[in-house]
């Protein structure tokens, strides 16, 4: 499993966008959880993880700051 590529979400609407952050800091969330409670999981999982949210964030940046500027 090799990092999530940006070309993927760069398409996304604002909503759907919205809902992927969402989803990936649940799931982020539940790893954390289970790494606490030393319970079996994935570790490479949470890297991907902060990956894809830290992509999701910076798209949503950009779509906020071309929206503000393109008035």
């Amino acid at each position: 499993m090799s990092l999530p590529q940006i070309n993927e979400v760069k398409n996304l609407t604002n909503e759907e966008l919205s809902q992927e952050i969402l989803k990936v800091k649940k799931e982020l969330f539940d790893l954390k959880f289970k790494k606490a409670t030393r319970q079996s999981f994935k570790p490479h999982k949470i890297k991907h993880l902060k990956h894809k949210l830290a992509q999701l964030l910076t798209i949503e940046h950009q779509k906020i700051l071309n929206t503000i500027f393109s008035n």
